[in-house]
């Protein structure tokens, strides 16, 4: 087969490598002449520059990379051209002999996609986690892994045919990536095909509390199974009383927010019915921290708690994350990635926003004057907080916007607040 594999980042070199150890002609384009020129020190057909439609003149098959939009020129021509179209993940998932599980959803699929895989493995199930989550799912391809769990995002979802997992977990639909995929309903239709291709015998988990994520699953083929992380929904898992119910087995109800909550019930979920011990799952849950720059809590300095949540960079994440606490200074805002942003204003327990970088002005449009403040910078962002929380507040940065307009990526914005943070009082 000849294959053409646009991008040559980590998703199209996995694409590439693969490929080749298929007996596959492969050839890469990318419109960055250096990262092309890497493929092309080891032994690949490569071409840099500005996209050409005669790449496509023997091609039997392409793969693209999900940093490459519907709408550009490759993937348009492509289409045009009636050739065969898939992305990273369904190319690899058609090599795959071992069972995998898929997440998708708008926030949390890393979070549940690594307890999830860390679960199964302190079980004893020799689990990776691959996709989104960094490594290509094309590498995992001919490993002796006991199972996979793959985070999907809706970039790789959209050129699917048959990418079917055994287990799959919607955990929220809400508007992100829009310029994208060209509209809301495009996104949700991507997320949504997480389950097209899985059987009776196969099964989806979602959000019941998610409006998003319960419209998605209405067509699902397979079982459904509804997950809360406020109550046990009926014939679902979700907390009740002081414990987690999850199927069958109940585990003691670890201390978190409703969003976690939710997060290792799913992991959970999908975890015991790929094999992983009730003693694993216990253990994992005993022990669950979130990530770095998830709602992570930096200090707390009179009766004041500081915490930072720089990956939510989109409203849905962080409304969500202000909605967990009852009373927030919430420092929003940067780049604002073509959303609406209302929800973030709308939050009942934020009772001021301290708005920073490109987004002030819509988000100034949107706050009653009263609960707006304004900054020019990170600093002059947690001065203005300090001075208008008060004792039980929490001043929270979830920032609902990209950080590029200000940081290289939302770690550095979330490493620059923790270290300001960190400075205070001494």
């Amino acid at each position: 087969m000849n294959l053409l594999v646009l991008g040559a980042a980590i998703s199209g070199r996995a694409a590439a490598r693969l490929g080749r150890r298929l007996g596959h002609r492969v050839t890469v384009y990318d419109r960055d002449v250096e990262a092309a020129g890497a493929l092309g020190a080891e032994g690949f057909v490569v071409h840099g520059g500005d996209w050409k439609t005669e790449l496509l003149g023997d091609v039997d098959a392409v793969v693209t990379s999900p940093g490459i939009a519907p709408a550009a020129a490759p993937i348009r021509d492509v289409l045009e051209a009636g050739v065969v179209l898939w992305s990273e993940m369904e190319f690899a998932s058609r090599h795959l002999s071992i069972p995998y599980v898929a997440v998708t959803g708008t926030n949390g699929k890393t979070t549940v996609t690594a307890t999830t895989a860390e679960m199964l493995r302190v079980g004893g199930v020799d689990a990776i986690a691959a996709g989104n989550i960094g490594t290509a799912l094309s590498d995992v391809v001919g490993t002796a892994h006991d199972a996979v769990v793959v985070e999907a995002s809706s970039f790789q979802l959209t050129f699917i045919e048959r990418f079917r997992p055994l287990g799959a977990a919607i955990l929220n639909v809400a508007p992100d990536h829009l310029d994208w995929h060209g509209g809301f309903e495009h996104y949700a239709a991507a997320k949504a095909r997480i389950f097209e291709n899985q059987r009776r015998d196969d099964f989806v988990v979602f959000d019941s509390d998610d409006p998003g994520a319960v419209r998605a699953v209405a067509a699902a083929p397979s079982r459904r199974t509804a997950l809360s992380g406020r109550r046990r929904p009926a014939d679902g898992n979700g907390p009740e009383g002081e414990w987690l119910m999850v199927d069958d087995r109940r585990y003691p109800l670890p201390t978190l927010d409703a969003a976690y909550l939710l997060d290792v019930t799913a992991a959970a979920t999908l975890a015991g019915r790929l094999g992983a011990s009730a003693e694993a799952v216990a253990t994992v849950l005993a022990r669950f921290m979130p990530g770095s720059h998830r709602r992570t809590v930096v200090k707390r300095h009179r009766g004041v708690t500081w915490i930072d949540d720089s990956k939510a960079t989109n409203p849905h994440a962080a409304a969500t994350s202000a909605g967990s606490y009852p009373s927030v200074v919430l420092i929003a805002g940067g780049r604002n990635k073509g959303l609406d942003l209302s929800p973030i204003t709308e939050v009942a327990g934020v009772r001021a926003i301290v708005a920073i970088g490109e987004a002030k002005s819509e988000l100034r449009a949107l706050t009653d004057a009263s609960r707006y403040h304004e900054a020019e910078s990170m600093e002059e962002a947690v001065k203005i907080a300090s001075e208008v929380s008060r004792a039980g507040d929490v001043v929270l940065l979830a920032p609902g916007c990209a950080s590029f307009d200000m940081y290289d990526d939302y770690g550095a914005r979330g490493d620059d607040f923790a270290a300001l943070v960190s400075e205070m009082g001494r």
